[in-house]
């Protein structure tokens, strides 16, 4: 079996990456959303085991040690963390997979899955993040600077990705998301060796 592909999707916070990704999903589009485990408190609207695997820290710590994660950062004195076991176990049952994670993180996994496919999402201007920063509410105006320069810290490894989508529209950018999943998906070595039986059928045994 051609095993899944595995994207990767970053942005600093306030670029619209998450309200994407369900966009994305809510397309059918058919891909896996790794679920992270994280040691900060769940939101009003958030699901344990939909959003994130909310555990305590001694329990964070406890999975690090025994190396259950292919990934781990720590941002704004929370800690996250990707099941490698799921990961390696979905990509091996062909299914593909869309990690949603920051640049720290996309680096370890890049080591450890060379072929990975990043995606990175950046604010139209820096006025448009300030705004979508603000007008989330939950933050003082201190966390919104805090969030700003971080914002700019995070944007400096853009280049280190292989797309790169501006967030002017949801629309625009979902397309510009989804396109890009079509485009790995139609590759010539992944398409080649799942219709194996097509070829076979125009005489053709092998072709890769």
């Amino acid at each position: 079996m051609t095993p899944g592909n595995l994207f990767i999707i970053s942005a600093p916070s306030g670029a619209g990456k998450t309200s994407l990704v369900k966009a994305l999903l809510q397309t059918g589009i058919d891909l896996r959303l790794s679920v992270s485990y994280t040691t900060r408190p769940a939101r009003p609207d958030e699901v344990d085991g939909r959003d994130y695997h909310f555990v305590s820290l001694e329990g964070f710590r406890r999975r690090q040690r025994q190396g259950e994660f292919l990934e781990s950062a720590e941002v704004y004195g929370n800690f996250y963390g990707t099941s490698q076991k799921w990961i390696a176990q979905t990509m091996s049952a062909g299914h593909d997979i869309l990690l949603e994670i920051d640049s720290q993180g996309a680096a370890q996994v890049r080591q450890a899955f060379p072929g990975s496919i990043g995606i990175f999402v950046l604010p139209p201007s820096p006025e448009a993040l300030q705004a979508r920063l603000t007008g989330r509410g939950q933050d003082s105006p201190e966390a919104i600077r805090r969030r700003l320069a971080a914002a700019r810290e995070e944007m400096v490894h853009a280049r280190e990705y292989d797309y790169v989508i501006i967030n002017m529209k949801l629309d625009m950018a979902l397309q510009d998301l989804a396109c890009i999943v079509r485009a790995e998906r139609l590759k010539a070595a992944g398409q080649l060796d799942r219709h194996r039986d097509l070829m076979a059928r125009f005489g053709i045994e092998s072709v890769i």
